[in-house]
């Protein structure tokens, strides 16, 4: 990872002039892009598409989730045979076992109670492919999809659905609503309690949205500013303090990337769970 971004600073800041204080080579490689740089081996441009005056084009985000799928599923498609072989797991299918397990006795049974089957299968669907794409992000010529509001908007969207689906499955659709109301209050209030909790709904996925789009976005930042600086105060000194500083940050990063996958599947599994037994 070090020597392709360590050439990619190098290069943006050429590009915008050398000793340049312009920050806009940092969002550059931060953000999506219809191309994979692969310096220093030339840059793949992605093919722009076009249907009913939408724009469809492949981007480098979505070239890495679909990376993140075919891992995914070769990964599982491996540990499925290995379990026809044998039923103690081994390798790879160890490593998955532990996670699952994970995610279903540490998330989503304390968080969801009775009748968390039925919503293990998303929370676990979006815990490995969360920390998957995270993981992308640290490889050599690797992007971030996660770092993407787009990809993190959708995300949080859909938990927002299963989360309304969970709760009206269980109470149904006026029990549902009509469960959002503290019990008690003044009927003056109610109007105003009613659109709180409305608005209350739509927070709790514009949280996991930012969370998640902020904390992957951020160590990035940070990682390609420091390389910066060998270059722009163009001076050996501050080698040994950059790269010391961003190697730091990059072993932070791989804690972080656990860490917000365990975090957004938490809650989304904390609000299915507070939808779904809302007598709770």
């Amino acid at each position: 990872m070090w020597y392709s971004d360590t050439l990619a600073v190098k290069d943006s800041l050429q590009a915008s002039g050398n000793g340049s204080s312009d920050t806009g080579w940092i969002m550059h490689h931060v953000l999506d892009a219809r191309e994979l740089d692969l310096t220093p081996f030339g840059v793949i441009h992605l093919p722009h598409i076009e249907l009913f005056g939408m724009d469809l084009s492949i981007t480098k985000h979505v070239v890495f989730m679909w990376i993140a799928i075919l891992v995914l599923v070769l990964a599982f498609i491996s540990a499925r045979k290995a379990y026809k072989k044998s039923l103690v797991p081994r390798g790879v299918t160890n490593f998955l076992e532990v996670l699952i397990v994970f995610v279903r006795d540490e998330i989503a049974r304390p968080t969801i109670g009775h009748g968390f089957e039925k919503f293990l299968p998303y929370l676990l669907t979006v815990f490995f492919f969360i920390l998957t794409c995270n993981f992308l992000g640290l490889i050599p010529y690797g992007s971030t999809a996660t770092s993407n509001i787009s990809v993190t908007a959708t995300l949080a969207t859909i938990s927002f659905f299963v989360i309304q689906i969970g709760g009206v499955m269980k109470n149904g659709f006026f029990g549902y609503f009509k469960g959002l109301i503290p019990h008690g209050i003044p009927l003056w209030l109610l109007p105003i309690m009613f659109v709180v909790e409305i608005l209350g709904l739509f927070t709790k996925p514009f949280a996991l949205a930012i969370r998640l789009f902020a904390n992957m976005t951020a160590g990035h930042i940070v990682i390609m500013a420091l390389l910066g600086l060998i270059f722009i105060l163009r001076t050996y000194f501050v080698v040994p303090v950059s790269i010391s500083f961003a190697l730091f940050i990059f072993l932070l990063e791989i804690l972080v990337a656990l860490i917000q996958a365990y975090i957004f599947t938490m809650l989304s599994s904390l609000f299915i769970g507070m939808a779904y037994h809302q007598e709770h």
